[in-house]
């Protein structure tokens, strides 16, 4: 297990236009057996297994301590999505958007270990973002910290979003807690 950082170091970034946006998407062959679906329903117990298989390696924990009721509600909320991504049928990431007034969120994003060093990161990252900039927002943002993905900072930055805001923390002990495993 990788040992945690007495410091939890969280970056927060933004587009504010669209012409910040550097898509990456794969091409046509290597698209032939992926498929991206809207999450139409607030199916819980799936949700959970994504944020769960996504987020386990990076000690996720929020949403599988959340009360079942508060994070439906969360999920119904009006401008809240979920797409996933699947290869093969399997599903292979998600990316969760939450458009607040308007402005969107990436909330949570991200892939299954098992499929990383495809391209499909930056894929599904870059129809996310399409998806955010298509229905009108007029900033997207997102946050990432030093527990998450080794690539997640990368990308982001790859894909446009500017560095607005490093905050510095005390490690929270909920995650020396969280095993990875």
């Amino acid at each position: 297990m990788t040992p945690i950082p007495d410091t939890l170091v969280i970056t927060f970034l933004e587009m504010t236009d669209r012409d910040q946006f550097r898509p990456s998407f794969l091409d046509a062959n290597a698209l032939a057996d992926c498929r991206m679906l809207p999450l139409k329903t607030a199916d819980l117990d799936y949700y959970l297994f994504l944020y769960g298989s996504v987020g386990r390696p990076w000690r996720w924990i929020g949403r599988l301590r959340m009360d079942r009721g508060k994070l439906r509600q969360q999920l119904e909320r009006p401008g809240v999505s979920v797409d996933v991504l699947y290869v093969g049928g399997t599903p292979a990431g998600y990316i969760e958007l939450a458009r607040v007034g308007p402005h969107t969120e990436v909330a949570y994003f991200g892939l299954r270990v098992e499929y990383f060093g495809r391209g499909l990161g930056k894929h599904l990252l870059s129809l996310g973002l399409q998806r955010a900039w298509d229905d009108g927002a007029g900033r997207v943002w997102v946050n990432t910290c030093n527990l998450d993905g080794p690539h997640a900072l990368v990308n982001y930055r790859k894909r446009g979003f500017q560095i607005y805001l490093i905050e510095e923390v005390p490690m929270p002990t909920e995650y020396a807690e969280a095993s990875p495993d």
